[in-house]
C-alpha cells in the first residue's frame, strides 16, 4: 500500500482489540493506518502479574496480524511510551491526524488529548458516558439496583412489556448457595500457544497457563463453553468459593470484555439466546446478565463520573501497610487467604466474592491504606482495568468514598466464610471464635471495625444492627486486645 494514499492514523489501545467496534468500525485499509504502541511503560511501571502482561500484549499482537493478515496497513512499535510510539509512527507517515476511541482512563485521555489525539465515541460498552452522567445526575443516591433496572427497561432485556420477566428484577436470595462437597462440574476449556504466545512468553520470561485465550477465536470458544457447560448453574453457585474448584461456573469472560475481544452485545446474544431456548433457569440467567449490563455498565459510568480525584479517597482514615500475605500466601496461616491469594499467583483471577468479602474485607477490618491496596488489585488481577477497580475497591471493597457508592461496609467474619466456602475446614482458626488464640481473625477484627467506627456507622440505618450488637458482647475489651495481636501478626505475616 502507498502511504501517500493514507489519510489517517487510527491508534488502537490493548484494551480496543474489536474489528466492528471503537476507531476501527469505519476502518478502511486503503486509507487507513492501524498503529498499536506496545509501550515500555506497560511492562515496567508497576511490578504487573505476568500472566496479565502476556495476556494483554498477546492478545494485542495476535490482533495486529490478524488485521495485516486482512490487508491494513499495521505499524505495531515498541518504545519508552505512548506518545513517544504514536510520535514515531506520526512521523513516518507524513503527521497524519491521529484517531483513536476515547480510552478508559484519565490519564490515557489526558496523554492522547495534549498530544492532539481526536477521539470518536467509546461504544465498548452500552451505555454512552453523556447517558450515565445524566442518569447520575438525577440520583439522590447513586443505588446500582436503580440503573441496572432502567438498563433492563432501556435495553429491553428480560422484560416483558413493563414488568421484568419471573416477576422480580434479581434472584439473588436464590443465588446464595453454599459450595456443593467434592464439587467439581464441567472443565473449562485449555488454549493451545502457537508462536506469538510463545515468543511474549520468552520476553516475559514467563510460562503461561492455558487458561487465557489470546485470540478473537479462544475468546468466543471460551463463550461458548461457558453457555453450554456453566450458563445454567452459575446462578445459585456464583457467591460459592471451594478448593475443589477454582472458577465453579464464572463464565471467565471479563478478560476478553475488558480488552475488547468479545463485546458485551455478543455475550447478551449469546446469554439471551440459551435463556429463551428454555435450558436456562432465570436465577442464572439474571445473576450473569445483571453482571454484565448491570454492574459493569455501572462501574465505568461511575468511575467516569466521580472523577480522577475520587480514587485518594480515605474516609476511614485508614493507614495500615499492605499484609504481607498479599504478596505470598505462605505468609498466613489462614486457609482462606493461602488459597485465595496462590489462585492469583497461579492464575491472575479469582472470582467476585473472593475480592470482595476476602480480600477487601480483609484490607478494610485490618485498617489497610485504601490507595495501597487498590495499587495491588490493579497489578495482579488479568481482568483489572483502571476503571473496574478504582470504584470497586474504593467504592465497594473498603468503603473509602464514605458511602458514595454503597449504603454499607461489606465487611463481615468468619462466619460468612464458613457458610460460603470450604475454606474453613482444617484450619488453624476457628470462625466461630471471637478471642483466643485459635479464634478466625475475620472474626476479631470484624467486631474491632465496628467499634473503632461505630460512630461513623451509628446513623447509617443498614449497621444499626451491628452496632447494637456490640453492646451484647461481654469480652470486647477481651477482643480488642486480641485485635491488636491479630493485627500485629499479619503484619509480620505468622498469622
Amino acid at each position: 500500500m502507498q502511504r501517500e494514499q493514507m489519510k489517517r492514523i487510527l491508534y488502537i489501545p490493548f484494551d480496543h482489540l474489536h474489528r466492528n467496534y471503537g476507531a476501527l468500525k469505519a476502518a478502511d485499509p486503503k486509507q487507513d493506518v492501524i498503529a498499536f504502541v506496545e509501550s515500555a511503560r506497560m511492562r515496567t511501571g508497576r511490578p504487573w502479574h505476568k500472566e496479565r502482561l502476556f495476556f494483554l500484549i498477546s492478545s494485542a499482537r495476535h490482533f495486529a496480524q490478524s488485521l495485516e493478515d486482512d490487508g491494513f496497513t499495521v505499524e505495531y512499535i515498541k518504545a519508552p511510551t505512548t506518545i513517544d510510539g504514536l510520535d514515531e509512527i506520526s512521523k513516518k507517515h507524513k503527521k497524519l491526524p491521529i484517531i483513536c476511541a476515547e480510552p478508559s482512563s484519565f490519564r490515557a485521555y489526558a496523554d492522547l488529548k495534549n498530544y492532539g489525539v481526536s477521539f470518536i465515541d467509546n461504544d465498548f460498552f452500552l451505555t454512552p458516558r453523556p447517558l450515565f452522567n445524566q442518569w447520575a445526575s438525577e440520583q439522590k443516591s447513586y443505588l446500582m439496583e436503580n440503573f441496572y433496572r432502567k438498563q433492563r427497561t432501556r435495553l429491553n432485556i428480560l422484560m416483558e412489556g413493563k414488568d421484568p420477566v419471573g416477576g422480580a428484577w434479581n434472584f439473588d436470595k436464590e443465588n446464595r448457595l453454599p459450595p456443593p462437597k467434592k464439587y467439581e462440574g464441567p472443565k473449562y476449556l485449555e488454549h493451545k500457544r502457537d508462536e506469538i504466545d510463545k515468543q511474549v512468553a520468552k520476553e516475559l520470561d514467563h510460562t503461561p497457563t492455558t487458561t487465557w485465550a489470546t485470540t478473537r477465536k479462544g475468546a468466543l470458544a471460551q463463550l461458548q463453553n461457558f453457555i453450554d457447560n456453566h450458563f445454567a448453574d452459575f446462578g445459585p453457585l456464583e457467591d460459592a468459593m471451594t478448593t475443589d474448584n477454582w472458577a465453579l461456573h464464572h463464565s471467565l469472560l471479563s478478560p476478553y470484555l475488558n480488552n475488547g475481544l468479545l463485546h458485551p452485545t455478543e455475550v447478551i446474544h449469546a446469554a439471551m439466546k440459551a435463556f429463551k431456548t428454555g435450558s436456562v433457569p432465570i436465577e442464572s440467567a439474571e445473576g450473569f446478565i445483571r453482571q454484565v449490563i448491570g454492574w459493569r455498565e455501572y462501574v465505568n459510568g461511575m468511575y467516569w463520573f466521580l472523577g480522577p480525584d475520587y480514587r485518594n479517597n480515605n474516609q476511614l482514615a485508614a493507614t495500615g501497610p499492605l499484609l504481607p500475605l498479599f504478596g505470598d500466601p505462605n505468609k498466613t496461616q489462614m486457609n482462606c487467604m493461602k488459597q485465595t491469594v496462590t489462585d492469583i499467583n497461579d492464575r491472575a483471577w479469582v472470582h467476585h466474592i473472593p475480592r470482595l468479602m476476602l480480600l477487601s474485607n480483609l484490607a478494610l477490618i485490618t485498617g489497610t491504606n485504601p490507595q495501597a491496596f487498590l495499587d495491588w488489585m490493579r497489578e495482579v488481577f488479568i481482568d483489572a482495568s483502571e476503571w473496574v477497580m478504582v470504584p470497586n475497591v474504593i467504592g465497594m471493597g473498603v468503603h473509602a468514598d464514605g458511602g458514595q457508592m454503597m449504603t454499607k461496609p461489606y465487611a463481615a467474619g468468619g462466619a460468612y466464610i464458613s457458610r460460603m466456602s470450604n475454606y474453613c475446614k482444617g484450619c488453624a482458626y476457628n470462625p466461630k471464635l471471637r478471642v483466643g488464640d485459635d479464634a478466625c481473625p475475620f472474626t476479631t477484627l470484624y467486631w474491632d471495625f465496628l467499634d473503632r467506627h461505630k460512630e461513623t456507622f451509628a446513623k447509617n440505618h443498614r449497621m444499626s444492627q451491628q452496632i447494637f450488637g456490640l453492646k451484647r458482647l461481654s469480652d470486647l475489651p477481651e477482643l480488642k486486645e486480641r485485635a491488636k495481636e491479630v493485627i500485629e501478626g499479619l503484619q509480620k505475616g505468622i498469622i
